[in-house]
């Protein structure tokens, strides 16, 4: 044979082999993220609430719900090590992100600090985009705004719709937290469009995907701004539940701890935490009247959730996606007790009111039920604060473990390296031209997906505005940055933190306060210099 033959043999050759490999089809499977904002513990039936989630519910049944699976307790820096895989200090928001109405009041000027996630970390759409996925991402940002480089498509997202502030009025965002569109300056909904955020997200979410030109798979980013404050809900949602929380927070209490025990959730041991708020018996009929109306609100945001889960999951189906995707369903931080007022604290006349923002809540005693078993609310790291139900969804990979409960505890960190396994690439050590990119330090729940166990973590810790933990196997250690002296309890005996035994074992307070200071001194959780006073300040 020629030379010229055998060369042109040898292109054909080569240029075949590779059109066979790209087209190939890609089985490594979508990816979904759906992140609730300030939901409790208890807040969805799966993990013991009366509130209709049947859509989530189904996910949990034929998926893994994880019995004790931990965020960082606050909006901000949960998505920040969320995405990051990063603890929120190590990624740059270890108090809270940029403000929209006060740019750079949380930029302290150390790295902990800085009020944005920086250059160091790298996002899961930053590492999945570059192993050939398309990257979507809807619902609220909250980890940087003042600066394009900081918005989603700057960090790895194809497309996006949401709000890049902490949140909005839900029925009708004003000025300055308004809806972005990609790149674009924020747009506010007029009054008659009917806006209503959850809707939006999701809709946005689904022509994401459903305009996406070729089969390669997707990660997904769905982060509602429900049921955060303000308390606003359409009323035809809302009108279903008006009336059925006369019973009152303490009967409503007992029965989502009931169905926990009969879930396996639960223990009777462990009782309730203590309440935070008067007896019900207490309240005169129109505060009754009034919390029992804020309680439906609550509950209708997280119902209107539940079904746009619902209209997600009906599309993925339609699409013939639904099988090889893993969906993964878990909250930011416990239920706010914000502004930690009984009733709720704003006037009962801006409830559903579309200009009002600011703390329109439905109170501690609601809060309470929503953490139900556990002590106190989102902000602190008692179990209440920082506890989530996590539901993993994926009926191509997690067979055997289908409708089983896992009680291995895991927190955010290790959501980077499950969805690294699962998409089969690798965490990058640099990256934004050459940055060298912290090491995550989390591990992998993939062989709790499909075999119901895997590696666990020796030591778990926590730390924002001063609230301090450390999870040593069963023991957690919970104190005030500012105060020597630690709360012990036993997760096993005494989830709801009952039953302080730091005075009975002080050889392993002492052992857990090394080795929090350890972590904290490592992990930039602890600012330098002067930002010691701001931090005082600003606690």
């Amino acid at each position: 044979m020629k030379f010229k033959q055998m060369l042109a043999l040898s292109i054909f050759i080569t240029v075949f082999a590779l059109n066979n490999v790209y087209s190939q089809k890609d089985t490594r499977p979508n990816i979904i993220i759906i992140l609730a904002d300030d939901m409790g513990y208890a807040d969805i039936g799966s993990y013991g609430s009366e509130i209709p989630t049947p859509n989530i519910d189904k996910l949990a049944a034929n998926g893994v719900r994880f019995k004790q699976f931990y965020n960082v307790g606050r909006c901000c820096p949960t998505r920040a090590s969320l995405l990051t895989g990063l603890t929120p200090h190590e990624a740059g928001i270890g108090h809270m992100a940029e403000d929209p109405e006060k740019p750079g009041i949380n930029d302290w000027g150390v790295p902990g600090y800085k009020g944005y996630l920086n250059r160091n970390s790298v996002t899961i759409a930053e590492v999945l985009k570059n192993a050939g996925y398309h990257t979507y991402m809807s619902g609220k940002w909250h980890i940087g705004m003042h600066g394009q480089e900081k918005w989603p498509l700057q960090r790895g997202f194809e497309r996006y719709y949401g709000i890049l502030s902490g949140g909005a009025s839900h029925l009708q965002p004003f000025p300055p937290r308004g809806i972005t569109v990609d790149n674009a300056p924020p747009v506010y909904p007029a009054k008659d469009e009917g806006f209503y955020d959850t809707d939006a997200f999701t809709d946005n979410a689904i022509k994401f995907i459903k305009e996406q030109k070729d089969q390669k798979p997707f990660f997904l980013y769905l982060a509602h701004t429900a049921p955060h404050w303000p308390l606003q809900a359409k009323k035809e949602d809302y009108e279903k539940f008006i009336g059925k929380y006369m019973k009152g927070w303490d009967t409503v209490r007992q029965e989502r701890f009931r169905k926990q025990v009969e879930l396996g959730i639960s223990k009777n041991e462990w009782g309730l935490a203590a309440r935070d708020v008067r007896p019900w018996n207490e309240l005169t009929q129109k505060e009754k009247e009034e919390v029992d109306f804020r309680m439906a609100v609550y509950a209708a945001q997280i119902y209107c959730m539940d079904y746009n889960v619902g209209k997600l999951v009906d599309m993925l189906k339609k699409n013939g996606r639904f099988d090889n995707t893993l969906i993964l369903f878990l909250s930011d931080n416990g239920g706010a007790g914000e502004p930690y007022k009984e009733l709720g604290g704003r006037p009962q006349s801006e409830v559903n009111d579309p200009t009002k923002f600011w703390s329109v809540s439905y109170g501690m005693g609601w809060a309470n039920v929503s953490n139900t078993p556990l002590k106190r609310f989102k902000v602190e790291t008692y179990e209440g604060g920082i506890s989530t139900p996590l539901i993993a969804h994926w009926p191509a990979g997690i067979k055997t473990q289908a409708g089983k409960w896992n009680n291995t505890p895991y927190y955010l960190i290790d959501i980077m390296p499950t969805l690294v396994d699962v998409a089969k690439t690798s965490y990058p050590s640099t990256f934004h031209n050459g940055n060298k990119i912290l090491p995550n330090q989390g591990i992998s729940m993939l062989p709790v997906f499909l075999q119901g166990k895997g590696k666990t973590h020796e030591y778990m810790y926590w730390e924002h505005e001063d609230n301090c933990a450390i999870r040593w196997g069963k023991l957690k250690a919970v104190k005030k940055l500012a105060s020597q002296t630690w709360e012990l309890y036993d997760m096993e005996k005494d989830r709801t933190e009952s039953h302080n035994l730091a005075d009975q074992n002080a050889g392993i307070v002492k052992q857990l306060n090394e080795e929090w200071y350890r972590w904290a001194n490592s992990h930039y959780v602890l600012p330098k210099g002067d930002q010691k006073e701001v931090y005082k300040k600003s606690n």
